[in-house]
Formats: C-alpha cells, structure tokens, sequence
C-alpha cells in the first residue's frame, strides 16, 4: 500500500512540475534566472525521484513492479548522471541541435517513467 502513495507522489511531482512550475519559470524569469534555477533544480528533482522510485520498488511486494520501479530509478539516475551534464554542456556551447535533442530525450523519459508509474498503479 505504501508503494501506491510513493508512486503516486512521484506522479504528482512530476505532473506539477510539467504543467505549473516550468511553464512559470521561463514565462516569468529572465533567461539567466531561469537557466540558473532549471540547473540548480534537475539533480535533486532526478535524485529525489529516483530515490523514492527505489524505496518503492523494494517495498512492493510484486515482483513485476519491483522490477519496473527499478528501472524507473535506473532512467532517472542516467538522466541526472549522464543525459544533464551532456545538455548543460551542449548549451554553455551553443550547440543547439544537439541541445534540442538531448532535452527531448528527457522529456521524452520523463513520460516513459510516468507511464511506468502509471502501469504499476494500476
């Protein structure tokens, strides 16, 4: 039962953050404010949810879902070790098509573990 309330705050998080915060961030920020804050932001948002993604997955007692719980962690953790370096890299050096990319590769994982969450919930 608990694994239900971690997942479903994570869900929440990342819902929350999606619709309400990063829209205001670059709509209401100047871009050196936003780009300061967005870095500042993604290793604990990564590191938090990947953490809890784990404590979830050990506490499930469905052996399916435990699984997917740790690959969800395992894809925050490659996004926040691996995939946000690259994407602050290529654009402190103004490599926008890999930018582009990379940042959709995010996003792009980002909906996989919300759909791996999903999944599980239900």
């Amino acid at each position: 039962m608990i694994t239900n309330y971690l997942i479903s705050a994570n869900l929440g998080i990342m819902i929350f953050f999606s619709v309400a915060v990063a829209p205001g961030i670059f709509k209401y920020l100047p871009p050196e404010w936003s780009a300061v804050y967005v870095r500042k932001f993604f290793p604990k948002y990564y590191f938090f949810l990947g953490t809890v993604s784990i404590i979830a997955g050990f506490l499930s007692k469905n052996l399916t879902d435990r699984y997917l719980l740790v690959l969800t962690a395992f894809l925050f953790f490659i996004t926040l070790l691996i995939i946000t370096p690259m994407v602050n890299k290529a654009r402190d050096n103004d490599q926008q098509g890999k930018f582009h990319f990379l940042h959709t590769l995010s996003v792009v994982i980002n909906f996989i573990e919300m759909a791996l969450f999903f999944y599980v919930l239900i």
